[in-house]
């Protein structure tokens, strides 16, 4: 018979993202983990198995709810166009709530060498951009095919481009952010592409 939870498992799940998006996969120690979870180590072997394990839940509770967000934005515009502004709308917002652990986004973080020196997080991290690449690629190739876009416009380039952006955008924002300059850059950078 499986043991019962001995403590609230969503908060517990909760607080780890929280911390796993602050520090980082590799500077979270499992002490660290334990403590902000309030729970001991026993329960945390018997429930969750690893830090790892664990690391990969947080993964998936962070793509429900932040990535959620930012999915919508990009995919309820009338237009890739459109969806690309209001993706880095919503990623601009993010960056101002003093709430938000960290500048960088837990999946941009997930782009370090201790991450992808593991196979099963590596291919994580990969199905992850890819699946954003394809989607960000379908949807400007069905604004092109209607007009919307030009004709030269490669899909899988720009969102080749985008995804790449995106890398950098996130880490320049721990060096400086102004949301003003960002914005003028991102204006910038889309129209250059035509969006």
């Amino acid at each position: 018979m499986a043991r019962a939870i001995a403590f609230d498992y969503d908060q517990a799940l909760k607080r780890a993202t929280w911390l796993f998006w602050k520090s980082g996969y590799a500077a979270t120690s499992l002490r660290d983990l334990l403590k902000i979870m309030d729970i001991g180590e026993g329960s945390f072997y018997n429930t969750l198995k690893s830090k790892k394990h664990l690391y990969l839940a947080c993964v998936q509770r962070y793509e429900e709810t932040e990535g959620h967000k930012r999915w919508k934005a990009l995919m309820s515009a009338p237009t890739a166009s459109q969806g690309i502004r209001a993706l880095f709308e919503v990623l601009l917002d993010c960056l101002d709530d003093p709430s938000t652990p960290s500048r960088l986004c837990m999946s941009a973080a997930m782009a370090s060498e201790e991450v992808l020196s593991e196979s099963d997080l590596r291919k994580l991290v990969e199905d992850g951009l890819r699946g954003f690449h394809a989607s960000l690629a379908e949807r400007l190739g069905q604004d092109r095919e209607q007009g919307r876009l030009p004709a030269m416009l490669d899909p899988n380039i720009t969102a080749s481009v985008v995804v790449t952006y995106l890398q950098g955008f996130w880490r320049m924002a721990l060096v400086d952010y102004e949301r003003p300059l960002f914005e003028r850059q991102i204006d910038t950078f889309l129209s250059g592409l035509g969006l």
